[in-house]
């Protein structure tokens, strides 16, 4: 009886542990399709903050700013913390705008010059999440205008900036080609066919902008992507953990 009793009991703990295995394998295998969704093309993203402090402790340089703090007067329209973006969707939960430390110091003096000439800057878009990118990229799957998911985004390094010019006294946008996100050949720098008061304007930003390291997206006549981009990582990481 004794060992009858001891039988059952050891094949009741193997049931335990079959079961405890099995359990654990699912949430195994549930992390590693959550990780794929997340980073499907297993790319070197920085996603957690402790990671993130770790980078800029040995490079202050990395650090992401907040351009609000960091620049008086500059005004933001930051569309994807709202419905009105080309998602139709709120993609941010923050109205925030970071870049890498040089990028924002740049554009510190952009916007000073900038203020001497009565003028200032707007931004629509400035760091942005990689998961962000993936969002766009299964919305607008058209990598002239979103940036491919397989690569990133120079938004998604802290080193890309989406802006247009302001007159200072009447606070209202200096005249461009297209609206913000305007998907069409009227956006890029070679198209033409414009007023020259809309042409003078996209020069004078892509002149300002390129004064101050800076390189134009053709494409895109308001996106700018600040010269040695490549040496900062790509980044998925929330505006309200930075």
């Amino acid at each position: 009886m004794v060992i009858l009793t001891k039988i059952k009991s050891e094949k009741r703990n193997s049931i335990i542990i079959f079961f405890l295995i099995a359990i654990l394998l699912l949430l195994l295998v549930s992390c590693h399709q959550h990780l794929q969704k997340e980073n499907p093309y297993n790319l070197k993203i920085i996603s957690n903050v402790s990671d993130y402090k770790k980078l800029i402790s040995i490079n202050p340089e990395e650090t992401l700013v907040d351009i609000e703090k960091l620049i008086p007067g500059i005004v933001l329209d930051i569309r994807y913390a709202t419905k009105n973006n080309f998602t139709n969707q709120q993609i941010y939960s923050s109205p925030k705008a970071f870049v890498r430390k040089p990028v924002a110091e740049a554009l510190l003096k952009i916007h000073t010059a900038l203020n001497s000439k009565g003028l200032g800057l707007k931004v629509f878009d400035a760091y942005r999440p990689y998961s962000a990118t993936m969002k766009f990229y299964e919305v607008y799957p058209d990598t002239n205008f979103v940036a491919a998911p397989w690569k990133g985004s120079v938004h998604n390094r802290g080193c890309a900036v989406d802006l247009t010019l302001i007159d200072l006294n009447t606070n209202t946008e200096l005249e461009m080609p297209t609206l913000f996100d305007d998907f069409t050949t009227k956006s890029a720098h070679s198209f033409l066919n414009l007023s020259e008061t809309v042409l003078k304007n996209r020069e004078l930003l892509r002149d300002v902008m390129t004064k101050y390291g800076f390189v134009q997206y053709e494409h895109e006549w308001w996106h700018y992507d600040f010269v040695g981009w490549q040496d900062s990582d790509l980044m998925d990481i929330l505006f309200e953990e930075l």
